[in-house]
């Protein structure tokens, strides 16, 4: 089955996915910063194919997601090491692990997020960083930004989006 492309929607979420669409590449990615480097440690801990990983390694590597590097020549053999584009996925991560533990969890978690240096479990949430208030579905929108063309500026125009509403 052919994948779709979005990469001309014009939508830094859709762009987003063309890096990270598939299931495994935050898995992936998620080992990753978690210190894992090596093909077998990736395989074990996922339980994924050497197939599927060899494919998204390569994606995850031509992406600049993750660095492939050397580290034995006879037999030849490579690590896979996060690169700064790769951390910057650290967020999201977070975001979903939220998610997750509020609807996909159980009541006595498996994994807990805690600060790397002192220990403490970590509460995280979503701040503007200008303003400080916390972030959520109810206080935040999408609004059409200078790049955006035609259709994304009638898809996100707020008057257009209550007169579609209103006529039906």
């Amino acid at each position: 089955m052919r994948r779709t492309s979005f990469q001309a929607m014009g939508c830094p979420i859709a762009g987003a996915l063309e890096y990270v669409g598939d299931w495994w590449t935050l898995l992936i990615v998620r080992d990753a910063l978690d210190g894992f480097t090596r093909f077998d440690e990736f395989e074990r801990n996922l339980g994924i194919a050497p197939t599927m990983l060899t494919k998204r390694l390569r994606t995850l590597v031509e992406s600049g997601l993750l660095e492939r590097r050397r580290y034995s020549q006879s037999p030849p053999r490579y690590e896979y090491l996060i690169t700064d584009m790769g951390r910057d996925l650290s967020p999201v991560l977070i975001g979903l692990y939220v998610w997750g533990r509020k609807h996909a969890g159980t009541d006595t978690p498996s994994v807990v997020l805690t600060d790397r240096d002192t220990g403490a479990e970590i509460v995280p949430g979503l701040v503007d960083q200008q303003s400080g208030r916390p972030l959520s579905a109810l206080n935040l929108s999408f609004l059409a930004g200078p790049g955006a063309d035609q259709p994304m500026r009638e898809r996100l125009d707020p008057e257009l989006r209550a007169a579609r509403n209103h006529e039906k």
